[in-house]
């Protein structure tokens, strides 16, 4: 089976998002006032071998050694099975 994951990694709430804010200020310099706020975060897809139980035990190991820095960001996934 083909597993496909989607991981969403932000930064946590409590941190400042540069990144963010530099955009909000070109957007509101567009014309966009009702923006009200903007974060900046990544999205990492990837498909996987195996049922949906190992997907997740990996992608759960991937998140925490390699995708995510826990003392800043947080991650959420999705986990879909797919043909091929």
């Amino acid at each position: 089976m083909t597993v496909l994951a989607r991981i969403r990694v932000s930064l946590k709430p409590s941190i400042l998002d540069p990144q963010g804010r530099s955009v909000l200020r070109s957007l509101r310099a567009q014309g966009a006032t009702q923006v009200q706020e903007v974060r900046i975060g990544k999205l990492i897809e990837m498909r996987l071998q195996g049922s949906l139980a190992e997907a997740e035990s990996e992608v759960q190991r991937l998140i925490a050694e390699l995708l995510c820095n826990p003392v800043m960001e947080q991650a959420e996934y999705q986990l879909d099975e797919v043909e091929g």
